[in-house]
């Protein structure tokens, strides 16, 4: 593999491309990003956890350091200002000095409130991006996150650099690395709260560091889509285990998720089943599809299974026609994967940002573009025994179709998901996730 250094001035050069190109057409000279500053939480004299802005890791792999400005007009070398204070409370990062440092020219700013004596005089031309509204008017900026340059900038980030790409494959590959860790103990009968334990220590990242809060649901506690609360005492009896845990690299994310089941069972026989549905899916991604139709064709391959399980006594064509699987299956069937865990730009039509909204039955799709070469998916099929949802469908017209015995058989599982991180390329697809071993 090329080292990410001999990788990194294309992807820098292609930024800047997007950037004259977005700026022209908001005519303006330039854009000055910020990578954004420490949040105090209310009533206190602590910060919240720090979280750079995309736009701003989207140039360089600066993750953890506020008060950091970046102005680039696509045709001169991009500038950095680098926050480094006088500070013996924190630790203050070293020079910029990484295989990236060279790309920018660097200015050291010591005192985050004098970084306008590095800033262009005349603002009215320049763009302010970020998150903190209040500091851009009390720099001069006028014009902040303009829909123009944000549209144009969201829409391309979805084809990826060979830089960015690999650093999708080293998330993956440390994410999977906390899965398999995960996995052993599950089936060493931990609690939750060890197992998210077990996989942070193997990916060697903190709660702050993941790319998002881990979901690590054991049983019942599968049918939680969002379970972020994991369980300190141990189940008195493990027969499901759920992860959907993912891993940063440079700010890049990882996003995967497993299921297993303890003993060799039906519900074990149903994961499987599923685990075919995922791969078949990814053999659907091909430039020039439409994504809603993978999730279309989850939910015929889910049909097939609520068949084929007893769960619904119909066809698999007239459980999808009364619109059963989406008790069993509520979410969309993924995403783009970057910078971001959903990456921007998943429902618009074009670089001008026309909406491309999901369809009005399946609204928690996330992505409507259509398939191209250096996009990078996940496809994440679920099948779960939900509770609210279930009594919502044992209150209507379909509850005579479901044999409700073995929806109960099914309960205290969960459910399933299985979610693989997927690069198309114009001629293949390369699994990421299955390419490290991970099944």
């Amino acid at each position: 593999m090329q080292s990410l250094a001999s990788l990194y001035p294309q992807h820098i050069a292609e930024l800047q491309s997007r950037t004259l190109e977005a700026i022209q057409r908001e005519g303006i000279d330039g854009l000055i990003i910020h990578s954004g500053q420490a949040k105090r939480r209310f009533l206190d004299d602590m910060d919240y956890p720090f979280a750079v802005n995309p736009q701003f890791k989207a140039w360089l792999p600066v993750l953890d350091n506020p008060n950091c400005w970046l102005i680039v007009n696509g045709v001169d070398k991009p500038k950095l200002i680098f926050y480094r204070p006088k500070d013996f409370w924190h630790k203050v990062p070293p020079p910029p000095s990484d295989f990236w440092a060279e790309q920018f020219d660097i200015v050291l700013l010591a005192q985050a409130n004098q970084v306008e004596k590095h800033l262009p005089y005349d603002k009215r031309r320049y763009a302010y991006i970020g998150e903190y509204i209040e500091v851009a008017k009390a720099l001069g900026f006028e014009l902040v996150n303009p829909d123009r340059v944000l549209h144009y900038l969201h829409f391309h980030r979805a084809y990826k650099t060979d830089y960015e790409l690999a650093c999708l494959r080293e998330a993956n590959r440390i994410a999977v690395q906390g899965h398999e860790a995960a996995k052993a103990a599950f089936f060493d009968e931990q609690s939750e709260f060890d197992i998210n334990q077990a996989y942070l220590s193997a990916v060697r990242q903190g709660i702050n560091e993941v790319p998002y809060g881990n979901i690590v649901a054991l049983n019942e506690n599968a049918a939680i889509l969002h379970n972020m609360t994991v369980e300190a005492h141990k189940p008195s009896e493990h027969r499901s285990f759920l992860i959907d845990a993912g891993a940063q690299f440079h700010g890049y994310a990882a996003d995967i998720t497993r299921t297993y089941a303890k003993q060799q069972n039906e519900f074990a026989e149903l994961v499987v089943a599923m685990d075919q549905v995922t791969l078949d899916l990814v053999d659907m991604l091909k430039p020039g599809i439409p994504y809603p139709d993978l999730h279309l064709a989850a939910h015929q391959k889910i049909a097939a299974l609520l068949k084929h399980f007893g769960l619904v006594n119909l066809s698999a064509e007239d459980i999808l026609q009364q619109g059963i699987t989406r008790t069993f299956f509520p979410h969309g069937i993924g995403h783009h994967l970057g910078l971001q865990v959903h990456d921007m730009g998943g429902l618009m039509a074009d670089d001008r940002g026309t909406p491309a909204p999901p369809p009005a039955e399946h609204p928690f799709l996330r992505a409507t573009r259509l398939v191209e070469a250096r996009q990078v998916f996940t496809v994440e099929p679920g099948l779960y025994f939900i509770d609210s949802l279930l009594a919502d469908l044992k209150g209507s017209e379909q509850s005579k179709y479901i044999n409700w015995d073995r929806v109960d058989l099914f309960r205290p599982f969960g459910g399933i998901r299985i979610e693989d991180n997927v690069i198309v390329h114009r001629e293949r697809n390369e699994n990421m996730t299955r390419d490290l071993g991970l099944n």
